[in-house]
């Protein structure tokens, strides 16, 4: 005997697009971590949220560009599906009340456009070298601005796979926080680890004996000629 559907959830009444940071020790938190830690904050605070069809109905929370796990950012995206139309101020107000420290909500709108993931295009990452003189800083910037190519190995789910950096980067700078790049999302991304990497390629006898380094996310958006815009605007 066939097992009888379950009924069909109604569409979102309205779609909230939230910006927040994951600052601190929150750097540390998968990207699951946080999904779960979301979905208590959702129901803790109240939220009215939208919800799948299907035998196992989940709230509708969609993730966008979500930063690799011990990197922090100031611009992290998650798009929610409420049941009820609510003052988007208040549910950022909400949320921050329940959020766990280092997953602060900055801003909150309703959602219009192009979808968010087709938003994200590029990202802006401060990549923290300690230990490197900054004039030194700068060498390693022009060092990376003026290779044609430079592949390096990263470990995925398939294996072994190989591919130019260089590809991927459309700015790179230095500044006293560190080595400034930007980053387009293109296939594969470009992560801050494989920037670091890149340079050992390129300046072994620089970057041999440095600290781990610190990478931070500054913005993530549409791409603005070699600027990263503001996906929220």
């Amino acid at each position: 005997m066939a097992r009888p559907q379950p009924p069909q959830q109604p569409p979102p009444v309205q779609k909230l697009r939230l910006r927040h940071v994951k600052r601190g020790t929150a750097r540390f938190a998968s990207h699951r971590d946080f999904g779960r830690a979301l979905e208590r904050a959702l129901r803790r605070a109240g939220i009215p949220m939208a919800y799948s069809s299907g035998f196992s109905p989940h709230p509708r929370v969609s993730y966008a560009g979500a930063a690799p796990t011990g990197a922090a950012s100031e611009a992290e995206y998650v798009e929610l599906g409420l049941s009820e139309r609510c003052d988007p101020e208040k549910v950022r107000e909400a949320l921050n009340r329940v959020l766990p420290p280092g997953f602060d909500v900055v801003t909150i709108v309703e959602a219009g456009g192009r979808p968010l993931h087709e938003l994200l295009e590029a990202s802006w990452w401060t990549i923290e070298l300690p230990g490197v003189d900054p004039a030194v800083l700068a060498q390693l910037a022009g060092i990376l601005r003026d290779a044609e190519q430079v592949e390096v190995t990263r470990m995925t789910k398939k294996g072994e796979r190989r591919f130019d950096v260089r590809a991927g980067l459309i700015k790179v700078w230095a500044s006293e926080d560190g080595l400034e790049v930007v980053v387009r999302h293109s296939e594969p991304l470009v992560r801050p680890d494989d920037v670091v990497a890149a340079l050992r390629v390129l300046a072994p006898d620089v970057l041999s004996e440095i600290d781990a380094p610190l990478a931070t996310r500054r913005a993530q958006g549409p791409l603005i000629g070699d600027e990263v815009g503001d996906p929220l605007a």
